[in-house]
C-alpha cells in the first residue's frame, strides 16, 4: 500500500480521536453519552464539547476532499514522491487543526484549514500536470 493510501486511513480514523474526546464532555454536561441520539447529544454540546463536536464534524468535512484528491493523483498517475509528501502534510496539518480546533485558536484553525486544502489542491495540481 502507498503512503497516501495509509494517509488515507488515517484521515478516515481521525474523526473518531474527537468523538472520544466528546464522551467525556458529554458526561460532564449530560450526565452520560447518548448513544441512541448522539448527534442530537453532540449538537446540544457547549464549551469545549462543543469545540470537540465541531473539530470532529470537520474532520469528517476534510477528508472527503482529501480522499477524492489521492484516488484522482493516483488514477492520474501523479508524481509518487509529491502524492506521499502532500499526503503526509495533509495528515500533519489535520492533527494540527484538531488540536487549535479544540483549543479554540480560531485563527491557527483557520490558517492550519487552509494549508490543509492547498494540499488538496496541489494534489489534483500533480493529477492534472501527470
Amino acid at each position: 500500500m502507498t503512503i497516501p493510501f495509509w494517509c488515507l486511513l488515517i484521515v478516515i480514523l481521525l474523526p473518531y480521536a474527537a468523538t472520544v474526546l466528546s464522551v467525556r464532555h458529554r458526561k460532564e454536561q449530560f450526565g452520560g453519552f447518548d448513544n441512541r441520539f448522539s448527534r442530537l447529544q453532540g449538537q446540544r454540546l457547549e464549551g469545549k464539547g462543543a469545540l470537540v463536536w465541531a473539530a470532529h464534524q470537520n474532520a469528517l468535512e476534510a477528508r472527503a476532499t482529501f480522499i477524492a484528491a489521492v484516488v484522482v493523483a493516483h488514477l492520474a498517475g501523479a508524481d509518487a514522491q509529491i502524492s506521499a509528501g502532500l499526503a503526509v502534510v495533509f495528515v500533519v496539518l489535520r492533527a494540527l487543526h484538531m488540536i487549535v480546533h479544540v483549543g479554540d485558536m480560531a485563527t491557527a484553525r483557520s490558517i492550519v484549514f487552509g494549508l490543509s486544502m492547498l494540499c488538496c489542491l496541489l494534489l489534483f495540481v500533480s493529477a492534472a500536470l501527470a
